[in-house]
């Protein structure tokens, strides 16, 4: 198909489903066009076809793509980029075509994607439901089958979180792997872009696209897996999801990979997660507050309590990031990866803030938090025949390991434990 007829019917999926997701927060209609047409001149000429060539992608409302203007979800930011984000160049590089911006939570501050300036996006799998967040646009998009790929960020767990909860894959990279200039910041020393995909194949190309990573995918032949405890047991766990997460763990185990549990005591959730960036929050906000410019009820609130925040609490905060690095990196010294849930539960109901008796933030994101804070990579894995949408599984490695996660991934997939499956209401896919 050429990139002209695969950029076309991406748009009409956009547009066909904008009205009952609304996915994108601006469409690029005949710069798509455009550029898909200049995309295929170019390679009927004999110009060396690209990974990415004629791949539609939708790119997450918070990175600068020439041209275009960078709203951050927001309410009065408004940022009419002179130029693209690296990544966006290395995209483009490559032959993809943005179709639009994606949706997601204010200033990528949250994990429900329920915006209150843009309105909410929706899951594919049931529209009362969350896409969780922040890069909740993008997984959509994936999920309804409009676009194979789409860009998000991480900074907690905002790639992969609504990859979880909608069925996508999703990887997070080791922090530092893919440049994040042109980004819009939450906090820059944790913050990560990262992709979101129907395929591992085009996860990993649009990975290797961005970050620039030639080495192959390896997974030992028995891979030492990692239980981290009591990370697992105290998790607010869903009983269908702990039963796939378990299952999962057998499957692996059968694959001839050797499993054992790995004791990680002081690694859990706690407020330290806000406390040791809430300095970079309020750099970030501070002046906006202070303007007295509108925020959404949730993220004022969450930007106010960082501005509250005082040196002793910042400071305690990055001393807790390095107790969590240490014991991350003395159970790599045992393992090769840790797995987990990707998410404890696979569904947030839009309008409700509670989940159980817990903010569903802390429940989001119980297992994706603590990977950002230890700087590491992890890929969320959609598993086979678990739910509507599949129950996902979290593989977290070391530092630099993001070809084993893939590796893993692949693994996975090939063996029938991991696969997409497009969500019932999407409208084909491209």
């Amino acid at each position: 198909m050429s990139s002209v007829d695969r950029v076309e019917r991406s748009l009409n999926a956009v547009h066909a489903t904008q009205p009952i997701l609304n996915t994108f927060t601006s469409i690029d209609d005949e710069p798509a066009r455009s550029r898909a047409a200049r995309v295929d001149e170019a390679t009927g000429q004999g110009a060396p076809v690209g990974p990415l060539t004629g791949m539609p992608i939708g790119l997450k409302d918070l990175l600068d793509h020439e041209g275009r203007v960078t709203t951050a979800g927001s309410a009065f930011y408004r940022h009419r980029a002179d130029r693209s984000s690296p990544v966006v160049a290395r995209l483009e590089d490559a032959g993809a075509v943005i179709v639009g911006r994606t949706g997601l939570h204010e200033f990528a501050f949250g994990f429900s994607s329920e915006n209150p300036h843009f309105g909410p996006v929706r899951n594919p799998w049931d529209t009362d439901t969350s896409v969780g967040g922040s890069s909740g646009g993008s997984a959509a998009a994936v999920a309804a089958g409009i676009t194979p790929v789409a860009i998000g960020t991480d900074t907690g767990g905002s790639v992969r979180v609504p990859a979880a909860l909608c069925g996508c894959f999703g990887l997070k990279v080791t922090h530092g792997r893919i440049p994040i200039d042109g980004v819009f910041p939450l906090a820059s020393s944790i913050d990560t872009v990262g992709p979101l995909a129907d395929s591992i194949d085009n996860l990993e190309s649009s990975y290797r696209v961005m970050s620039g990573d030639e080495r192959a995918p390896i997974l030992p032949e028995k891979a030492r897996i990692g239980l981290p405890q009591p990370w697992l047991d105290k998790g607010p766990m869903d009983s269908d999801v702990g039963a796939a997460f378990d299952e999962a763990v057998r499957s692996i185990e059968n694959l001839g990979h050797v499993v054992s549990v790995v004791e990680m005591d002081a690694a859990l959730p706690a407020p330290e997660l806000i406390d040791s960036i809430a300095g970079e929050v309020s750099d970030v906000h501070g002046e906006f507050r202070a303007q007295g410019l509108p925020y959404g009820e949730d993220v004022a609130k969450r930007v106010d309590d960082c501005l509250a925040t005082g040196p002793e609490r910042i400071a305690a905060g990055k001393e807790w990031q390095k107790t969590i690095r240490r014991l991350f990196a003395q159970a790599f010294d045992t393992v090769d990866l840790l797995v987990t849930p990707t998410t404890p539960v696979m569904r947030k109901v839009i309008g409700e803030d509670m989940i159980g008796d817990r903010h569903y933030r802390a429940v989001l994101s119980w297992f994706t938090a603590l990977v950002n804070h230890a700087l590491l990579p992890a890929i969320a894995l959609p598993l086979t025949g678990t739910g509507a949408p599949p129950v996902s599984l979290q593989a977290i490695g070391p530092i630099g390991s993001e070809t084993l996660l893939i590796g893993l991934g692949r693994s996975l997939v090939d063996s029938g434990l991991a696969g997409f499956q497009p969500a019932p209401k999407a409208f084909g896919s491209t």
